[in-house]
């Protein structure tokens, strides 16, 4: 058998199947790669001249593992599906699930099945991919010792989390090992990362990001253990496994997960006397072909140039590749290499490498800016004239990671201050690179190989949505990390063609958050599956479930966990309660105004001190429990549900507090009731759900202790009236609130917070603050003066009914709550048990406790929660 073809040129293929008898073209593995070549080969101007046949070992069709960690939110594998059985079969697609190819004979073009199969091929496709690295350590076969490859995988990592594990360990922490962390975490478990290396994502980040990174994810409640290599694994004695490290050090641990990086699946063609590399993988040429011109490799399992690839991009790029070239076409394609840089958001921290992250590039300079209050890291490398940018690392914030990647990916000259493009903008930051800038061949999505010039036709072809150029081009589809310089192309083009840009939520509904708020108010939809049915399509997105949420809630104030609305809702609003970093969640019952009597108060030191809860007085003068597991909120709740309390909504996008002084009840400068009108008010608005969480403050008089300029809405007493400041914050960028009207009496001020409220959530962007709505209000500040104040467009009486309806049907979702046996039912740790989490432990802090975790017991004293 001759050695690759890659030393000369290949030639196309030529020998062209006759008009009777298709080419039989056979796909080992119905993975991602091996489902982008199939896909690639139906959409070729020669798909009707082959038969196309792909053997699976799995028993389903081709599904994302990019997404894998999403399986543990619905535990169905069906949402991750790239395509069906049935839609193979109406293509033509031969599909043998559930079975192995054991054996070919190039010889003879035979390929045979673990089932005792025999097929002839014209072409033979391998794309077999990878196989998770185990370390060969003593127990590594043990029980509860698992790999994070495919959804049977979770399905086991899942029954062992059910069945009483309550601490789980991954080891290796790369990207699918932090994804596995996070899997861990996701099922109610005390989470640990073990990594060989000095620091996470080794690969990826250099020293600096690593240590962000690390600190992020130890405060995400995650144990986090560098330099540490597991000599072996035996029998634990509190846990059902103790890992014990070359240093002597040890963990416990109910189950582990092995995340050691992968190798390639190359044992088929090493028995077929395919040519492959000293330390493993599939020998191919720069058309993918192997050592045998009709056998050609893709993906996880080839070795193009001495480098495997572990990539979904790469193996894309490959599929295309010997699609092409198996179709024979004048210009086929080439595979000369691929960009490995990424962009992840691993258990909620941005992480991002770009080209020469390490800077090994000879000469090269680098530019590094930590800000520590903001836990931002951001590396960039530049060539030795600081005219090139080689590479990049970002944690914390990966908002720039388009810009610089097309830098890099375009050799586009970098400013005069290359160092501008990583810092903030209040610094002098360059803030984008902008895409009328990218030459036509930028590309825009590494994933699908997709430039600026493929948009721009698919554009001029008709594509007049990000949505269409989705289904036209792919573009979007596989990581998604280019959706936003996608979106920021497809815009400013269509602009250009003088096209009106679409506002579309998502693509699931063709409309705007301000339009699906009208059609549910006008049409009285109350569910999110009537409105998709009347005006959407598909199932749905994390972008429009909850969006949706809020619209309803905004219109009718129906209790959220009813059944029809609680998949709308995200973790907080699930359980009623923020969730902390460790794991546990904040108890915050309403306390209006901050006015709270003796026994009350008590009532709240009981309840902390009988649950060992951290305490602390809010700057929204509440009083905030910190601590309790899942299982603790129901009895928690019901105590303070006896004594009085109801929920603060601190876990809602909705009004949370209205601060206010003492007022003139107590205060000698006080010019009227501060505190009466504050109570007033967060009783009025309680409950009331909005695009953004919403503050309010009410000053006794100028002097202004309640800080009211700094609110959502403000009001400050004056010896006339009343004082209206609206849309102010002290988010990430602070703003004052602009004065709205002065000199109200109670009554008035009342209807106009009632409009100017009910004007917001009719009119604002999904998760959009009053700041920022205001802001982006054409007209501003005049604008809303005469919308609210003169009723300029005749909304006056529809505004202030709809707050009323809202206010009319206000209940406190904990109240409600408690009174459903099934809903409780939600509140365990533990499918199969009512108790808790027994590895939290409570350690002091400032005299008093707080929850900790395993990987906090050796420098805290432990004490009984």
């Amino acid at each position: 058998m001759s050695e690759l073809a890659a030393v000369s040129e290949p030639t196309a293929v030529s020998n062209k199947p006759s008009a009777v008898d298709k080419q039989k073209v056979i796909v080992v593995g119905n993975g991602m790669v091996g489902h982008q070549f199939i896909d690639s080969l139906l959409h070729s101007d020669q798909r009707d001249l082959y038969q196309i046949i792909t053997f699976s070992e799995e028993p389903r069709v081709a599904y994302d593992r990019m997404h894998l960690t999403d399986f543990f939110k619905t535990r169905s594998a069906e949402p991750l599906a790239m395509t069906t059985l049935e839609k193979y079969q109406n293509q033509g697609v031969s599909v043998h699930l559930d079975d192995k190819v054991v054996a070919i004979d190039p010889a003879t073009k035979t390929v045979t099945s673990a089932k005792g199969q025999s097929l002839n091929y014209d072409k033979l496709v391998l794309a077999t991919g990878s196989f998770p690295f185990v370390p060969p350590i003593e127990g590594n076969d043990r029980n509860n010792c698992f790999v994070y490859r495919t959804i049977e995988d979770l399905e086991m990592i899942t029954a062992a989390a059910e069945n009483g594990a309550k601490i789980g360990a991954v080891v290796g922490g790369g990207l699918l090992g932090l994804e596995a962390a996070k899997a861990i975490k996701d099922l109610g478990l005390e989470a640990h990362v073990v990594e060989f290396a000095p620091r996470l994502m080794a690969v990826q980040v250099d020293d600096g990001g690593g240590s962000l990174l690390k600190d992020k994810i130890k405060d995400l409640g995650v144990g986090v253990h560098l330099s540490k290599a597991t000599s072996r694994i035996i029998a634990g004695e509190q846990c059902t496994h103790r890992m014990e490290f070359a240093d002597g050090a040890h963990l416990e641990t109910d189950l582990v997960i092995f995340s050691a990086g992968i190798r390639p699946q190359d044992e088929l063609a090493r028995q077929s006397g395919l040519s492959i590399g000293e330390r493993g993988g599939i020998r191919v040429n720069n058309q993918c072909q192997t050592s045998d011109k009709n056998i050609y490799a893709i993906g996880e399992c080839a070795l193009w140039n001495g480098r495997v690839f572990g990539l979904v991009a790469p193996g894309y790029a490959m599929a295309k590749v010997a699609a092409s070239h198996i179709s024979g076409g004048e210009q086929y394609l080439s595979f000369e290499g691929a960009d490995l840089s990424t962009k992840l958001k691993l258990m909620g921290v941005d992480v991002a490498s770009i080209g020469d992250a390490q800077g090994i590039t000879p000469g090269a300079k680098i530019y590094t800016y930590f800000n520590q209050p903001e836990e931002v890291y951001k590396k960039i490398v530049v060539s030795a004239d600081n005219k090139l940018l080689l590479g990049a690392v970002l944690v914390g914030d990966a908002a720039d990671y388009g810009t610089l990647l097309q830098y890099m990916l375009n050799e586009i000259t970098l400013p005069e201050f290359p160092e501008s493009l990583i810092l903030p903008s209040s610094s002098g930051g360059q803030t984008g690179l902008g895409v009328a800038a990218l030459p036509e061949s930028a590309q825009i999505c590494s994933c699908h190989d997709i430039s600026k010039g493929d948009i721009r036709a698919a554009i001029t072809a008709g594509c007049c949505s990000v949505g269409d150029i989705k289904g036209h081009t792919k573009a979007g589809t596989g990581c998604g990390g280019c959706i936003p310089l996608l979106t920021s192309l497809v815009n400013h083009e269509l602009t250009e063609l003088g096209v009106e840009v679409s506002k579309d939520l998502c693509e699931h509904f063709p409309y705007s958050r301000q339009e699906l708020y009208h059609l549910v108010r006008v049409e009285k939809i109350k569910s999110f599956e009537v409105l998709l049915d009347k005006h959407g399509s598909g199932q749905g997105c994390e972008i429009c479930k909850p969006a949706v949420g809020s619209i309803l809630a905004s219109c009718w104030n129906e209790y959220v966990l009813k059944d029809e609305h609680i998949g709308l809702q995200d973790t907080n609003d699930i359980y009623l309660g923020n969730m902390q970093k460790d794991g546990t969640y904040s108890v915050v019952p309403r306390i209006a105004g901050g006015e709270i009597t003796p026994d009350k108060l008590i009532v709240l030191g009981e309840v902390a001190k009988e649950y060992g809860l951290y305490t602390k007085i809010t700057g929204g003068q509440r009083v905030d429990l910190f601590g309790a597991q899942l299982h603790q909120l129901p009895p928690i709740w019901q105590r303070l549900v006896e004594a009085g309390f109801e929920t603060g909504h601190a876990y809602g996008k909705s009004l949370r507090t209205v601060k206010s002084c003492v007022g003139s009840t107590w205060c000698r400068y006080g010019v009227d009731d501060s505190v009466g009108l504050a109570i007033e008010l967060e009783n009025r608005y309680k409950g009331l759900r909005a695009p953004h969480k919403i503050k309010f403050g009410v000053s006794g008089c100028t002097r202004e202790c309640a800080e009211a300029q700094s609110k959502d809405i403000g009001v400050i007493a004056t010896e006339h009236g009343w004082n209206l400041y609206i849309c102010g914050n002290g988010g990430m960028k602070p703003r004052h609130g602009d004065l709205f009207a002065t000199d109200l009496d109670k009554a008035t001020l009342i209807q106009t917070i009632d409009r100017l409220l009910m004007f917001y959530i009719r009119t604002a962007d999904r998760l959009q603050r009053t700041s920022v709505w205001m802001d982006n209000l054409e007209g501003g500040l005049d604008y809303l003066r005469q919308v609210i104040l003169d009723d300029s467009l005749g909304l006056s009486g529809e505004l202030e009914a709809e707050m009323n309806l809202n206010i009319d049907n206000y209940e406190c979702e904990w109240a409600a709550t408690l009174k459903d046996a099934q809903k409780l039912k939600r509140f365990g740790h533990f499918i199969n048990a009512a108790g808790g989490d027994s590895n939290i432990v409570f350690v002091e802090e400032r005299e008093q406790i707080r929850p900790a975790f395993e990987h906090e017991k050796t420098n805290l004293i432990a004490k009984a929660g």
